[in-house]
Order: structure tokens, then C-alpha cells, then sequence
């Protein structure tokens, strides 16, 4: 009856939900594209000059995965800021670290140690992307974001195992194009990436409508 009553609580809710789906689906299509051209380059060559390139790419998606949460929660800003700036940096240590201790221990425990330590860090970074960038109700807003750094640890996880343990692939039949010939391949580590892009737009979405409904 409340609802119906105040038909404008129905908008809004409404509202906060396509906005959080949004700006989830846009982080998720960011991080994913930028975690997994970062985690291709450094897994097929260990060199110095493809570990500057993905770190680079790495930190410019962490950049503008961190926009996409700024323009949600309050308005598009100065991403050059040194708040906004030490956002993305601290998450593009986050998927360093998480590589280096999965690469360091190796094996399942390397996974199932870099998989919390993930967590940890991310939910780190979270809380302080939400501090940098959130208005005045966002910034001292209460929520824990432990649930969406697990749920982008686990599609990380899912990544990592998909290249280290899964030896698999499907590779389709000679198909003729004209003057070529296709074919097409694919990988477990390619269905690792798609999971983790899965995971990573339901961490995002949880994380957005969380502080979407709970500090507007």
C-alpha cells in the first residue's frame, strides 16, 4: 500500500536498479577486457617490455572502471585527482599481488592462498574507490564490500585455473572464406575469461545497487 501510495518510491527503485545493472555491466566489460589482455600478455611471454605494456593497460582500465563508479555514485570528475589516481593504482596492485602470490606458492595452494588474499585487497580497494569518489552519504555509508571482492576473486581464480590446470581445447573444422580458410579455436583459458567476466558483473552489480539503495 506504501508503494502504491508514493508511486515515486517505485520510480526511483526502479531507476537505481537500471543504473546499478549499468554501471556494472560497463566495470564488469572494463575490467574483464583489461584483466584479461593484462593477464595474456604477462602469461604467454615473461619480458620486460610486455610487463610495461600490461601494466599500462592494466592501469588504464582501472582507471576508467574507476570513472564508470565516480559518474554513478556522484558526478564525473578530474580523473587526474590524486585520490581518483591512487584508486586506480591501488587496484592495479591488487591484480599484481594476486598474480605474484598465486605464481610465487604455485599449485592449488598458490590458487587458494592468491584467491584470499585477492579478497582482502580488493575489499581494501572498494572501501577506499568508495571514500575517493562517493558523495558525503557514500562516503560514510556502513556497507562491507567483502561480497563483491569475493565474488571478482572467484572469477579470478576461475581465470588462473582455466590457464595452469585445464588442458583443453576445441578446434573447429577448416571452414572456406572466399580465398581463405578459418578456423576456429577455442581454449579453456578463453571460458575462464568469459566466467570471469560473469563474476565480475555480479560483483560489480552488488556492489552498485548495495550503495545505490543503501546511501542514496
Amino acid at each position: 500500500m506504501s508503494v502504491i501510495r508514493q508511486p515515486g518510491v517505485l520510480g526511483r527503485t526502479t531507476r537505481q536498479r537500471v543504473v546499478g545493472i549499468t554501471a556494472a555491466l560497463s566495470a564488469a566489460a572494463l575490467e574483464t577486457l583489461a584483466v584479461g589482455l593484462w593477464f595474456g600478455l604477462v602469461a604467454g611471454s615473461r619480458t620486460t617490455s610486455t610487463a610495461l605494456a600490461g601494466l599500462g593497460i592494466l592501469f588504464c582500465g582501472a582507471l576508467l572502471r574507476a570513472s564508470v563508479f565516480g559518474a554513478t555514485v556522484n558526478h564525473l570528475q578530474d580523473l587526474l585527482e590524486p585520490r581518483r589516481l591512487g584508486a586506480a593504482t591501488l587496484l592495479t596492485a591488487c591484480w599484481v599481488l594476486w598474480l605474484l602470490v598465486a605464481d610465487r606458492i604455485g599449485g592449488q595452494a598458490g590458487l587458494v592462498l592468491a584467491t584470499g588474499a585477492l579478497t582482502v585487497l580488493l575489499t581494501c580497494q572498494f572501501t577506499f574507490e568508495r571514500r575517493a569518489f562517493g558523495r558525503r552519504s557514500i562516503r560514510h555509508c556502513s556497507f562491507v564490500p567483502i561480497v563483491p571482492a569475493a565474488l571478482l576473486a572467484i572469477g579470478a581464480s576461475a581465470l588462473l585455473s582455466a590457464a595452469w590446470f585445464v588442458d583443453w581445447s576445441v578446434t573447429s573444422p577448416p571452414l572456406s572464406v572466399e580465398f581463405a580458410t578459418l578456423i576456429v579455436r577455442i581454449e579453456a583459458v578463453q571460458l575462464g575469461g568469459v566466467v570471469f567476466g560473469l563474476f565480475a558483473f555480479l560483483a560489480h552489480q552488488r556492489r552498485f545497487q548495495r550503495l545505490l539503495e543503501r546511501c542514496p
